[in-house]
């Protein structure tokens, strides 16, 4: 009989604790106290009901098999709203999960020179944001992102998240600075619809997707993130849909609808793009720096489908506003009913003079180095006006 009842205690005490424990908070005084004691397994989940003035942190280590969980008691209602001064949420450690939360007409403020966002992954390591809502927030100074992964770390998640009709910022933010950079970030199965033009100054900041933030000084750091599986459909908040400005990246099976942008190499080397699908919209792939691979991608209905620039430097080593696109392979890419299919040249002898600092910058001003040693093989062309023009 005792020998039963001590069995039985034990599996209960066995079953809880591979269950973890349950944090249930409404306030951002309780999620603190709850995230300084979270152990792996645990969860806190967040009461349903709208949310302003809350910004918390936490910096906990779950495990693979054990994730530490933050999510909605529902997915879909905590919502999150108003003016945001401080990051929402905070998170740092390793194995950490934000889901279900929904952000709705939040309005960032930029504190003391510095970026607020409404979830920031910092110096983390196997961290994710998973089917979260993002729509209707705007921000008050250029080139804001609302998601940011930054600092040292790697292996973080973005996936299976809403970002619908946001204004005015970037959604989705990789930094890369001379320090430190995140590596192997995924970002995957997110929707990015109905974003409107910025109204910033040279139409530049609405990024839905940004790798790197300075392609001159810093497009040779390497952060082997991933963009994979998202569907970007009218989204015309900038000429860059999606901005590669490291290396080592890859853009794999992402489809564009009807957007007015393109997914561009603005700086960076050795990037993958691969199997994309383009229907509609202001243009397809543009590329500057060397040994891209470009391969398996699929376009219709545009006006150009694939872009190879001209540079103001070639290769890795020189200091170049814009780096001749080179060593770049073009290839199995299927192209129809465009005006032009692949352009050898773009922004031939294109004057900057005067637009960018050659202080901090010190490159020459004329992008008059044409592209060159890249192949182009294996590409079908089809109702195409001009198939390859050079």
């Amino acid at each position: 009989m005792m020998k039963n009842l001590l069995l039985t205690i034990g599996c209960l005490c066995a079953f809880q604790l591979s269950f973890g424990k349950i944090y249930k908070v409404k306030t951002p005084g309780e999620f603190n106290k709850a995230a300084a004691g979270v152990l792996p397994g645990d969860e806190i989940v967040i009461a349903n009901g709208s949310y302003n003035n809350w910004s918390t942190a936490i910096n906990s280590n779950g495990s693979a098999a054990k994730p530490i969980i933050i999510r909605a008691e529902n997915t879909g209602r905590v919502v999150f709203s108003g003016e945001v001064h401080q990051a929402v949420f905070q998170i740092a450690g390793s194995y950490v999960q934000v889901k279900g939360l929904k952000f709705e007409g939040c309005q960032l403020f930029k504190e003391k020179g510095t970026d607020v966002v409404l979830i920031e992954i910092k110096a983390a390591k196997y961290c994710r944001i998973t089917d979260c809502i993002f729509t209707k927030n705007t921000v008050n100074a250029q080139f804001m992102p609302i998601v940011v992964v930054a600092g040292p770390g790697g292996h973080n998640r973005v996936d299976h998240c809403s970002f619908a009709g946001n204004f005015n910022n970037q959604e989705v933010q990789v930094r890369v600075s001379a320090n430190d950079v995140s590596l192997y970030t995924l970002i995957d199965h997110n929707t990015f619809m109905d974003k409107d033009s910025v109204t910033w100054k040279g139409n530049n900041g609405g990024e839905c997707v940004q790798i790197g933030q300075d392609p001159i000084l810093l497009g040779n750091r390497y952060s082997y993130a991933t963009v994979r599986d998202n569907r970007f459909i009218r989204c015309n908040g900038e000429p860059e849909v999606i901005s590669n400005k490291a290396s080592a990246n890859r853009y794999i099976n992402n489809y564009f609808e009807d957007c007015h942008g393109e997914l561009v190499m603005r700086g960076g080397h050795e990037c993958l793009v691969d199997s994309n699908n383009f229907a509609g919209g202001t243009g397809g792939i543009r590329v500057n720096g060397t040994i891209h691979t470009i391969t398996n991608n699929t376009f219709k209905g545009l006006p150009i489908a694939i872009r190879l620039m001209y540079g103001m430097a070639k290769g890795k080593i020189d200091t170049g506003f814009y780096i001749a696109a080179s060593d770049c392979i073009i290839k199995n890419n299927r192209i129809s009913r465009c005006d032009t299919g692949i352009l050898v040249g773009g922004s031939k002898n294109a004057d900057w003079t005067g637009k960018f600092d050659t202080k901090r910058y010190p490159s020459r001003t004329i992008q008059d180095i044409a592209p060159f040693n890249n192949l182009l093989e294996g590409n079908n062309i089809t109702d195409t006006k001009t198939p390859v023009l050079q």
